[in-house]
């Protein structure tokens, strides 16, 4: 545990490793009670399932501003305690499989294609309230949990929506109380095209619509 506690800053439960120098091109090695990982603004380029592996501690790990581009399937699949995961302004082009417990995840500012992210990326995600993923190249909303209060889409390169990608086709009286805040604007959707699409939702996304 000594070499990350002389090169970061180690208090009870939380790792401060802020532009370290010199250069961090790994995730530390972590003292076993962590829960709470910053590392942002580092030269992180690839998570391991190493890396993570034996800190089932972690409640917040935070990663922007590296140079991420590869994260193993199995990565987080040990932290069942992981709440806040933010991995923006990185160069991921996929996502892996994340844990079902976080209620805030950020992947803004990435290389994101829909192909990159699975279909039901967040669909088990039932305690998900901040899904931010603005900034990449998704070509599609992806499935949206009813829990979800923030989802920022803006600045993608989403070219329609339908009638089931907030709301059911199939379910009229099927509502989204919870969503409070839908950015999809800097994306070529008119939203005015799909009025019909946002009838279960309190609030309008805020985007192009003429």
């Amino acid at each position: 545990d000594l070499p990350t506690c002389l090169l970061c800053v180690c208090l009870t439960g939380s790792v401060y490793c802020e532009e370290v120098l010199p250069p961090m091109f790994t995730v530390p090695t972590l003292p076993k009670e962590t829960a709470y990982l910053y590392a942002r603004f580092n030269l992180i380029e690839k998570i391991s399932t190493s890396d993570f592996g034996d800190i089932v501690t972690l409640k917040r790990i935070d990663l922007t501003g590296n140079k991420i581009s590869e994260i193993e399937d199995g990565a987080f699949s040990k932290l069942t305690l992981l709440e806040d995961l933010n991995l923006s302004e990185n160069r991921l082009v996929r996502l892996p499989m994340l844990p079902a417990k976080l209620i805030y995840f950020n992947a803004n500012n990435n290389r994101l294609k829909t192909s990159g992210v699975k279909a039901n990326a967040f669909k088990k995600m039932s305690h998900l309230r901040n899904l931010l993923l603005a900034d990449n190249l998704l070509e599609a909303v992806p499935f949206i949990p009813d829990s979800v209060r923030i989802l920022h889409l803006q600045n993608n390169n989403i070219t329609e929506v339908n009638k089931d990608t907030f709301c059911k086709s199939n379910n009229t009286y099927y509502l989204r109380p919870s969503l409070s805040e839908v950015r999809l604007d800097g994306n070529p959707a008119v939203l005015s095209t799909y009025a019909d699409s946002f009838t279960c939702m309190k609030v309008l996304p805020v985007g192009k619509y003429r």
